[in-house]
């Protein structure tokens, strides 16, 4: 690739005349050895198994195998449709797509990793969404996806992605900004503005710790994707407005590695800490293994049962 921080892509972006979906996409052929048009057709068919994952957690509330999280992206779906949501219909409609997708990852279903399990409803809820919304042909979502991929390449390569290594805030928050700085990009923004929308986002996520209940992938991880969905909503649309990130974009990926870095390991994806270790979150994981529960105060900690990433 020809850049490693988000400074060096809007640059190449200007100096060239190309979004930043065009330009990665050049960049991803010339990186794997095949045609633009291979690339594209791969990714179009990551597209397409976004969008089913969006329709099979709608049509059959999937519940995972732990039984503790299913049918959420339905429920939300369906308050959608008996009134006037308090953040929105479209958000709302983002909200229930990225629960509908992460419920399916929960149940084992197929899924695309964006950038890793733990947060594969931000992108589909927030590109599916939004197709539906202004009328966007295939082709415009997949170029978008090529943008969130080369933010999510910035970020992996200047900091984390994954919760074992810096926290959710490298889960969510990852997602969240690339799904912020490509959506910004595709409502007509500048390759400036969806950088700005990339720190805008990712600010907000700093210090997010990944406190799986029982180490699986569900809760809190679940409400957290839907969550994330409509920020990322709210980050584009600030960036569209013209707000800018006082910070710049590369040096609050720089902070959540030195955030990550210092979290402690209890909050890194070991079910050690965090929601994980309330008494709710202790006699979850006990129950879950078949055990009696014990008194509170002697719960152990228990490991994670599924990497995120």
């Amino acid at each position: 690739m020809r850049f490693r921080t988000l400074q060096e892509l809007s640059a190449l972006c200007a100096a060239e005349g190309r979004t930043i979906g065009g330009l990665m996409l050049a960049e991803q052929a010339a990186e794997a050895g095949v045609s633009e048009e291979d690339a594209f057709r791969q990714m179009a068919g990551y597209y397409q198994v976004m969008k089913e994952a969006v329709r099979k957690g709608l049509d059959e509330a999937p519940v995972s195998r732990s039984g503790l999280v299913g049918g959420d992206g339905r429920k939300m779906n369906a308050y959608l449709e008996r009134g006037e949501p308090s953040v929105g219909n479209w958000a709302g409609l983002a909200m229930a797509y990225a629960l509908a997708v992460s419920e399916v990852n929960a149940s084992m279903g197929r899924i695309v990793a964006t950038p890793t399990a733990g947060s594969c409803g931000i992108i589909p809820g927030v590109f599916v969404s939004s197709q539906e919304r202004f009328g966007w042909p295939d082709e415009k979502l997949v170029e978008g996806l090529f943008a969130a991929g080369a933010i999510g390449y910035v970020i992996a390569n200047n900091s984390f992605v994954s919760g074992a290594e810096g926290g959710c805030q490298a889960e969510v928050g990852s997602a969240i900004g690339m799904a912020a700085g490509a959506l910004t990009e595709l409502r007509g923004g500048s390759a400036e503005q969806a950088v700005h929308a990339v720190g805008l986002a990712l600010k907000n996520t700093l210090g997010l710790v990944c406190d799986p209940v029982a180490g699986l992938v569900e809760v809190p991880c679940i409400v957290r994707n839907g969550l994330g969905a409509v920020n990322a909503l709210a980050a584009a649309d600030m960036a569209l407005a013209g707000v800018r990130s006082v910070i710049p974009s590369d040096e609050v990926i720089g902070v959540m590695l030195e955030i990550g870095s210092a979290m402690p390991a209890a909050h890194r994806e070991t079910a050690l800490g965090g929601l994980a270790q309330t008494p709710t979150g202790r006699e979850i994981a006990e129950r879950l293994r078949g055990a009696k529960p014990k008194p509170k105060s002697q719960a152990e900690p228990q490991p994670e049962s599924r990497p995120e990433s």
